[in-house]
């Protein structure tokens, strides 16, 4: 158990644990303010991130900065992540055994950091650590309490980015409802269920739900 992100990064950056890593040109473990309350989690690398090392370097990150400015933060205000380190070819779903693999390094990024609210950007991150099937559209909208801190999900800025003006405005409603709850703070109570709506996750698990189980 790393001490440290520090720590953590250099290990990441040695892993060999799935065959993502003999692909990539650098491993992206994150950036950000290692005390952040804000954590952001996309789903991986894409190529401009696996050029540079860093998360979110292209127009979706320059779109997720003038967002986060309109609440009154700034980039390294937040801390910004993806579920899997490595970019996966042609950016394709990271799968199972690359998640498996990976699980580890988010699991303890959310322990050393312990933000107050956890973001997931889009489709696949959401889903995942919700342990859910429901889409984004759906998800959108509500602050799920999740392991002593709220999850709100989100829209990939790529989405924005197609040129749906709504997409746009339910991004910001989302950062809203983030500094909203930065003012609250964390969830007094613990979730008792699944997802709503949602039969496929199981609410016998203890961590993360089931996530890092």
């Amino acid at each position: 158990m790393a001490e440290t992100l520090v720590e953590l990064a250099a290990v990441a950056a040695e892993c060999t644990r799935c065959e993502l890593s003999k692909g990539r040109t650098n491993v992206v473990f994150g950036s950000g303010d290692r005390d952040a309350r804000v954590m952001f989690i996309g789903e991986g690398p894409g190529e401009q991130e696996d050029l540079q090392g860093l998360p979110f370097v292209g127009r979706s990150g320059q779109l997720l900065t003038q967002l986060l400015g309109e609440i009154g933060l700034e980039r390294d205000d937040v801390y910004i992540a993806n579920v899997v380190k490595c970019r996966p070819p042609g950016n394709r779903d990271p799968r199972p055994d690359e998640i498996d693999a990976c699980k580890g390094y988010l699991k303890e990024q959310l322990r050393l950091i312990d933000p107050v609210v956890v973001v997931t950007l889009g489709n696949f991150s959401s889903k995942l650590l919700l342990r859910t099937t429901t889409g984004i559209t759906r998800l959108r909208g509500t602050a799920y309490p999740w392991w002593h801190r709220w999850l709100v999900p989100t829209f990939h800025p790529a989405a924005a980015l197609r040129g749906n003006p709504k997409v746009l405005a339910a991004m910001r409603e989302d950062l809203q409802r983030v500094a909203d709850l930065l003012e609250q703070g964390p969830p007094e109570e613990e979730p008792t269920t699944a997802t709503p709506g949602d039969e496929s996750a199981d609410d016998s698990d203890t961590e993360q739900l089931g996530l890092f189980g």
